[in-house]
């Protein structure tokens, strides 16, 4: 049986998830905790060491990107790989290859200070959602009906300190019909979806939305796929809007995925369809 690893920060339900489907499957899932991980850049020493092919499940962003990167350089296969990693946590690089793919995204544009701003949420017409250009569980998501709305967040946003903060990342509001869909995307396959409903506007299952089962087959399940690809992901969570003219269209792809609630409510075993396709890799 090949050897397989999983980097982690935080051993959530899902990380747990994943050891015992490795368990169940008699295979060798070596942990690599982040916080207690260090290595020399290039060592391939090490990486003859490690597992040849390991799984980020780091929480943060920032460690998910920059353990793997190291890990790539010991000769280790990541799964996401590095590049996949950044372009999916960078929403303007992420929406930029979706957009180059033909994938069917909202009408989104960047600008870089409030007037630029304000013209941007003009032509796009409000109302608009500001977001950051990079982050996750729906958080500093804001709404802006109109331009006092939008002069607020701004000015807002001109105080903080980040200077992330300062590229407006700003989008069409997509009228969805109160929920929005979750694919997730293994090696290639839609393995399940769920949709999220919500009474408020923002609908992550973290902040609350309720989950039922979607289906994964025809052309959600096909546009899922062919958005992973577009950013290179191979495990992924995509976001998908329902347009009342449009039909489908993606919101934005996740390369450390959680899948508890599409698990809950589907039945499938998100963690052994990841499991299984990372030793397909190690067998490779």
């Amino acid at each position: 049986m090949p050897r397989i690893g999983m980097a982690y920060m935080v051993a959530r339900w899902e990380e747990k998830a994943i050891v015992s489907a490795a368990r169940s499957r008699g295979a060798e899932l070596e942990l690599l905790h982040m916080p207690s991980f260090y290595a020399i850049i290039g060592d391939r020493g090490l990486g003859a060491k490690l597992p040849s092919v390991v799984l980020q499940r780091s929480i943060s962003h920032y460690v998910a990107l920059s353990s793997t990167l190291l890990l790539e350089s010991l000769g280790v296969r990541v799964v996401n790989r590095g590049q996949a990693t950044a372009a999916a946590n960078d929403k303007v690089w992420s929406l930029s290859l979706l957009a180059a793919a033909g994938v069917p995204t909202p009408v989104t544009g960047v600008a870089f200070g409030s007037d630029a701003a304000s013209k941007l949420a003009e032509e796009i017409g409000y109302p608009v959602v500001v977001k950051p250009t990079n982050g996750s569980w729906g958080r500093m998501l804001a709404l802006a009906d109109d331009w006092e709305d939008l002069r607020v967040i701004l000015e807002h946003r001109e105080y903080m300190p980040q200077p992330e903060m300062k590229v407006h990342l700003i989008q069409e509001y997509v009228k969805k019909p109160g929920r929005d869909i979750r694919v997730t995307v293994v090696g290639g396959r839609p393995v399940a979806a769920i949709y999220r409903y919500s009474s408020h506007w923002i609908t992550n299952t973290a902040r609350g939305g309720k989950a039922e089962p979607a289906p994964t087959e025809g052309e959600l399940g096909e546009l899922a796929v062919r958005a992973a690809e577009a950013v290179g992901l191979e495990v992924a969570g995509v976001d998908v809007f329902e347009d009342p003219e449009r039909g489908y269209i993606v919101n934005e792809v996740n390369p450390v995925p959680e899948f508890k609630n599409t698990v809950a409510v589907t039945g499938v075993d998100v963690a052994a369809e990841i499991v299984d396709y990372l030793l397909e890799l190690a067998r490779r």
